[in-house]
């Protein structure tokens, strides 16, 4: 048996998406998250095709390069396969794909681990979980939308705690369960309660007058909802 990769540790807990923050002052704000404990930053690439907006690339990505935290990139972009090689060349640590964008999922997902990054997939909220079933073992990190992505000031869909919950029951051991969309300190408990380990969230964090002391506040939360299972 091979010893589980490092980054599945540090991917779990908050997750503070780089979407929401200021990037006059991107750097400074992702090392002052990291200060504050948060192991991941999340960074959301759109194309203008599979959701609406256009953002960022593999050039974010390599300017975020030594930051002491994992580089997890959410390609909500059609056919991710043609596009996985350069993000992993500029230093992603994690590469979520959406079953929706690609007729050839299971390659891709092999692809991102043949390129020594770890395999995530992610589904919409009016996905089921075929796909997540028929590509288990390849899948590292499972996520989960909360809400319907590429629109913004979403509110987070309530039957989302449910699917958390099946998605759970269907991942291998020491995989990480991400959730992304409406993450507040609303939501987060009963994430954490329905099995959620890894927790996106971008105005709940670079938004704040604090973003720091909001990463702190969003993992007691999370902590808080574990906690009230396990009591």
């Amino acid at each position: 048996m091979t010893d589980p990769d490092p980054r599945l540790a540090r991917l779990t807990g908050v997750a503070p998406s780089i979407l929401a923050s200021d990037f006059g002052r991107l750097r400074s704000q992702v090392e002052e998250v990291v200060a504050a404990g948060a192991t991941t930053i999340h960074i959301d690439v759109m194309d203008g095709h599979f959701v609406p907006p256009i953002t960022m690339g593999p050039l974010v990505v390599d300017a975020l390069k030594g930051v002491d935290a994992v580089l997890d990139v959410h390609l909500m972009i059609e056919r991710p396969e043609r596009q996985l090689a350069d993000f992993a060349k500029a230093g992603a640590d994690c590469l979520t794909v959406h079953a929706e964008a690609t007729p050839q999922l299971h390659y891709a997902l092999g692809q991102a681990r043949e390129l020594g990054t770890l395999a995530g997939l992610a589904v919409c909220p009016g996905t089921g979980l075929d796909a997540l079933e028929e590509t288990t073992e390849l899948v590292d990190l499972a996520l989960c939308m909360t809400v319907n992505p590429g629109w913004g000031g979403q509110k987070f869909i309530p039957s989302s705690f449910d699917k958390i919950g099946r998605i759970a029951e269907r991942l291998t051991p020491g995989a990480v369960l991400q959730v992304d969309g409406g993450v507040d300190l609303a939501t987060i408990g009963r994430c954490a309660a329905a099995g959620a380990t890894s927790f996106v969230a971008g105005s709940a964090v670079f938004g704040q007058a604090d973003p720091g002391e909001a990463v702190r506040a969003l993992q007691a939360a999370a902590d808080a909802g574990v906690g009230a299972v396990g009591g």
